[in-house]
């Protein structure tokens, strides 16, 4: 006896089954792989193995050694998961929208056998069965070692993933190579990113990270039916790319040492790191911050048919209590990090319908994977609707307190005096979330999607928000002001990591009569996301500004006093506190100087074929004063080679230029991305990136178009 259930009833079948089989009747089952995949666009994850999407047919062949009796005919039977927590019988009849149901063409000894899914079926990997059915109801033959696998499918109108502007899938979903974007608001600069969500094993590794999940662990079957949910999925993955609490993939670390993993900005791609994940029986994988948790979370919610994109918000804040503010205690010396605001946050948006939500909800929707606080007990945020944001419906699921506060928070500054009694020296009420951007679908440029968030600063609409949002609205104040009499700025240019350079701190008074000010500058390297690394210079004067005039203090920041503590994302933080005499308010402001990167030089010539050795050369002149040591170059590309590494044999003097040359056999066809990472003692987290164009192999000397295949 066996049971037959249906993934979307709790209706069971019982069948009484006879063991008499008319054995080897069925032959051979064909499941068509390279045409199905074709027809699925999964080509690119596996051309031998059968993956297809929901809500859309595809086709197997069966081949009989004889035609079937009288009376007989084939039924299917599909089963998923680990334990068969999902059983599902096919027969030759149309059912319900959310059923199986097959079809069935030809005679004799082959059959044509047309599966359709529906648009709410569970993803994963189905183990299929073709039997062989009596009259009366036996299975009088059978074949069940066939499988395949299910993906969500953003191209049918029923799925809830589903993009009605198919033009933006070929990124969304089909684009191995991305662009990241980090620095500072005024500073923006980018970095390349091998997702890689078709290379051999993510899409299998994807479903073994889903496998581990907390919610897997506890009840398997309950897992396995919820797998039709993006949003069930979606909030899964963004658990379970960081480690914390659980068998995640990543473990977070944002400062040194990273001695006993790989230093976050060593990463070039998703790839390496799922690998090393699964490989190591789901050790968490050393170390990530918030923009590999991010990348690595769009390679799985890509690979698994969610239309996915990578943000990054500037000036990001991160509020602790909840007060949609950011309090930063100041006594020059140290600040408070229970609130924060990071010059930079990466996060994921994923496409689809919300329909556990209002009207109104559908569309991008904000999901992150960096371990910043809990939701529903696990280290994760979203799916969060981004419209829901712009409007300021904080109500509705997932997060959308915490993810509002990113973009919209005021940052207040606080002086603790030497009572312990707070002073507030400070207020940006504008300062928070700046150039949200994207990766473009047409190249790789940057898209500012502020707008998506928020409306336009200072606008009447965007105050009806904040209180709505339950935000405070008072008046504007200019952080660098003390009313009527003195403007504090900084003002600095663009330098080079490696040069000396100068910032230049003006005060300006505004008054009737001279000003007599205490200015203190300082100097300090900081990490992307505010934490201390050490000062790097401190300058306090006494300066009386006439009426109407401004003083300016030139401070002289050199490469041998910021090298020994700057970070590895090469950002100086520039504190300026003015006090007068008589009473005024303190006044401070703060600018953060991001110092550029030199380039790799990356050139792959000639042209390039699958399968067909080509050579790269990679060339890098060593900018600063001092020498490298322990310089290597990590080189990957999704389609063209697993990440490689080559290592700098000796030191590499000041001025120096070194070159490499790797050769390699591209696997798929298609415009691939090269990418390279320089790391050394002093220097790290150079990036170069090439563009290769590879074809299929030459037949009779004519080229192949690549994607003809």
């Amino acid at each position: 006896m066996i049971h037959l259930r249906n993934s979307n009833s709790s209706l069971c079948v019982r069948v009484q089954l006879c063991v008499v089989f008319l054995s080897g009747l069925i032959a051979d089952v064909d499941l068509r792989s390279r045409e199905n995949n074709s027809a699925h666009r999964t080509r690119e994850i596996d051309r031998e193995r059968l993956i297809v999407r929901r809500g859309q047919p595809f086709s197997i062949t069966v081949q009989c050694s004889e035609t079937l009796p009288p009376e007989h005919h084939l039924e299917l039977l599909l089963r998923l998961g680990k334990r068969d927590e999902v059983v599902i019988q096919l027969q030759g009849e149309r059912g319900a929208r959310n059923r199986w149901w097959l079809h069935q063409q030809g005679a004799q000894d082959e059959l044509l056998l047309t599966l359709h899914s529906p648009a709410d079926a569970v993803i994963g990997q189905y183990r299929l069965a073709v039997l062989v059915m009596s009259p009366d109801g036996q299975v009088v033959d059978k074949k069940d070692e066939s499988s395949f696998h299910l993906l969500f499918n953003p191209w049918c109108r029923d799925d809830v993933v589903y993009l009605p502007d198919e033009s933006l899938l070929p990124e969304y979903i089909m684009n191995e190579d991305g662009v990241i974007y980090m620095g500072t608001w005024d500073y923006i600069r980018s970095i390349p990113w091998n997702y890689g969500q078709f290379e051999d094993y993510v899409m299998d590794i994807c479903f073994e990270v889903l496998d581990n999940s907390q919610d897997a662990l506890k009840s398997s079957k309950m897992d396995v039916e919820r797998r039709s949910d993006p949003v069930y999925i979606s909030r899964t993955i963004t658990a379970m790319v960081n480690a914390n609490g659980d068998r995640g993939v990543l473990a977070g670390r944002w400062q040194p040492p990273y001695s006993d993993g790989v230093a976050p900005n060593r990463w070039t791609g998703s790839v390496p790191i799922l690998r090393e994940w699964s490989k190591a029986g789901t050790g968490a994988v050393k170390y990530g911050q918030c923009w590999v948790f991010a990348a690595v979370a769009c390679t799985m919610l890509r690979c698994l048919g969610i239309p996915t994109r990578l943000i990054t918000n500037f000036s990001s804040a991160h509020d602790t209590d909840g007060n949609l503010s950011i309090d930063v205690l100041e006594n020059f010396e140290s600040t408070d990090k229970r609130d924060s605001s990071w010059n930079f946050h990466c996060w994921v948006e994923s496409w689809m319908r919300r329909d556990d939500l209002p009207k109104g909800n559908d569309g991008w929707q904000v999901l992150d994977p960096t371990p910043q606080e809990r939701s529903d007990g696990e280290f994760r945020c979203g799916p969060c609707p981004v419209t829901a944001i712009k409007e300021g419906n904080l109500g509705v699921k997932y997060d959308a307190k915490f993810v509002f506060a990113e973009v919209n928070a005021d940052i207040i500054h606080w002086r603790v005096r030497p009572d312990g009694q707070r002073e507030k020296i400070s207020v940006d009420q504008r300062g928070v979330g700046r150039n949200i951007s994207t990766k473009s679908v047409y190249g790789d440029v940057r898209e500012d999607v502020t707008l998506l968030y928020k409306y336009p600063e200072g606008s009447e609409k965007e105050r009806e928000v904040y209180e709505k949002a339950g935000r405070r609205v008072t008046e504007p104040t200019n952080e660098s002001a003390a009313p009527g009499r003195l403007r504090l700025s900084v003002k600095h240019a663009e330098p080079i990591f490696g040069t000396d350079f100068d910032v230049i701190t003006e005060v300006k008074n505004e008054g009737g009569g001279d000003a007599h000010v205490q200015l203190t500058v300082l100097a300090m390297a900081v990490t992307y996301n505010s934490l201390h690394r050490g000062e790097c210079q401190r300058q306090m004067i006494n300066v009386t500004v006439p009426a109407h005039q401004a003083y300016r203090k030139v401070l002289r920041l050199r490469y041998e006093d910021y090298a020994k503590c700057i970070s590895e994302h090469h950002v100086i933080r520039v504190k300026a506190l003015a006090e007068a005499q008589g009473g005024n308010e303190p006044i401070m402001t703060v600018a953060d100087v991001s110092l550029s990167m030199p380039e790799l030089l990356v050139q792959v010539p000639g042209k390039a074929a699958v399968w067909q050795q080509v050579t790269a050369f990679i060339s890098f002149t060593n900018p600063l004063p001092a020498p490298l040591k322990g310089g290597v170059f990590t080189v990957e590309g999704a389609g063209l080679l697993s990440a490689t590494q080559i290592h700098v044999d000796g030191d590499i003097s000041a001025g120096q230029q070194v070159s490499v040359r790797l050769s390699f056999s591209p696997t798929r066809t298609g415009v691939r991305k090269l990418l390279v990472d320089f790391d050394s003692d002093r220097l790290k987290d150079v990036k170069g990136v090439a563009t290769v164009v590879v074809r299929k192999k030459h037949r009779n000397n004519i080229p192949v178009i690549p994607g003809s295949d």
